[in-house]
């Protein structure tokens, strides 16, 4: 007998991919419509309270968020058996579904790779975790913002994909 099925399994790591989606997407959302554009809008005075001590815990949950989306996602559909099909986005199998899911899953790859590539590298610069020149702040700021704006882009065909996988099919 076995004591925890496939089924449990498979629910479970469904049930944690959507949590740490919720947690990396929900993060993503409120940097980008949240704090980004009430930054200009807070007294300089008090920025500190936001560079010095939310946006670094904020950052924690999004990037580990991200990390565990991904894993989980990836766990999901080794266990499903069709992490290959969909790595392949489907091609050669005539499945809707696999395309579907893998066309998500790369979308989020790429996503989690400039999380942990591009902005938090560039964001540890920007708030003062890795000593950099102002030039070198500012620069980083950039880039670390236009790849956050380009992941809330990337992030609406990804749900759609992940969700018409999942319903459509």
């Amino acid at each position: 007998m076995e004591l925890v099925s496939y089924d449990w399994w498979t629910f479970c790591f469904r049930w944690l991919h959507i949590m740490s989606g919720v947690m990396w997407i929900g993060h993503l959302w409120y940097f980008n419509f949240v704090q980004t554009p009430s930054m200009p809008k807070i007294p300089d005075e008090q920025k500190p309270a936001v560079t010095k001590f939310i946006a670094p815990t904020a950052l924690f949950w999004f990037r580990w968020g991200a990390m565990a989306t991904i894993v989980t996602g990836l766990i999901l559909a080794g266990l499903n058996g069709y992490l290959l099909n969909a790595i392949k986005l489907g091609i050669g199998d005539h499945n809707p579904r696999f395309t579907d899911i893998g066309f998500g899953m790369w979308l989020g790859t790429i996503m989690w790779f400039n999380v942990w590539f591009i902005i938090w590298p560039n964001q540890k610069k920007v708030l003062g975790i890795v000593p950099a020149e102002p030039d070198v702040r500012k620069r980083a700021g950039r880039v670390a913002g236009l790849a956050s704006r380009t992941n809330t882009m990337l992030s609406i065909p990804m749900l759609y994909a992940m969700a018409a996988a999942s319903h459509f099919f």
